[in-house]
């Protein structure tokens, strides 16, 4: 019953959320204000996580493949598949969902519980469309982009890694790139991008939203919602896995 109560207002939230917003401009600035934190405020951690994830995948697919059959561009071609298909969208999305996720719940948490949420309601501002939705246009916007960058970092870091420990040159990693290349791998990931943006973005506002007591209130409901975002990515990966290829 618990589930069913988070569901339901869960989805009168985003309902409620699709309104014509009363001052186009203040909501384009929020909107903008939201893709710089989100987007540029994200991208450090994002470029790190991508650099290092592909060095480390080419290192270990070196190091697993020990027949002398297997020609080293393989070894680029998993390195690329493995950044596209899974670790790019996937792990850089549950990592996005700790820092963006737990800044969403908290801020409107702390505004619920200050309640500054009520003032802007008392005002006649529907507080829905103009605190929640620019922070889901923004994700839909910028994490797509965040998972676009780390899925270049992350090849590069691969490149990179590969040439400095010299398990396969720059020449035979740039070979095995292109070769045996499928363009649906990268339209896989974006499809993936923008539903855990959704994800990422709408949980922890409805929990934040939502948030009743005080400031500890507010740390608990940060907490639930990045661990639910985790748990629903994954499950929704599994599911566009399982339907798409």
């Amino acid at each position: 019953m618990n589930f069913i109560t988070h569901l339901g207002r869960y989805t009168i939230m985003l309902k409620d959320m699709i309104a014509k917003p009363e001052n186009a401009k203040v909501y384009w600035k929020e909107f903008m204000v939201q893709c710089n934190d989100i987007g540029i405020g994200s991208f450090g951690i994002v470029s790190i996580v991508s650099v290092f994830m592909g060095a480390v995948s080419a290192v270990q697919t070196a190091y697993q493949l020990v027949s002398p059959l297997i020609p080293k561009t393989t070894i680029a071609q998993i390195v690329r598949d493995t950044v596209i298909l899974e670790f790019s969208p996937t792990l850089v999305c549950i990592v996005l969902a700790g820092v963006v996720g737990s800044k969403i719940a908290s801020e409107l948490g702390n505004m619920r519980v200050s309640e500054q949420i009520d003032a802007l309601e008392i005002m006649g501002i529907n507080t829905k469309t103009y605190l929640i939705m620019p922070k889901i246009a923004a994700a839909l916007l910028m994490i797509p982009l965040l998972v676009v960058i780390s899925m270049v970092l992350g090849i590069w870091g691969g490149r990179l890694a590969g040439n400095a420990s010299g398990i396969l040159s720059n020449d035979t990693f740039d070979r095995g790139l292109t070769e045996n290349f499928t363009a649906f791998n990268v339209w896989f990931a974006l499809i993936k991008a923008y539903t855990f943006a959704f994800i990422i973005s709408s949980i922890p506002a409805y929990f934040g939203y939502h948030v009743t007591g005080g400031a500890l209130e507010i740390g608990r409901s940060s907490t639930k919602a990045v661990v639910i975002s985790c748990i629903m990515i994954l499950l929704a990966d599994y599911v566009l896995a399982a339907l798409l290829l």
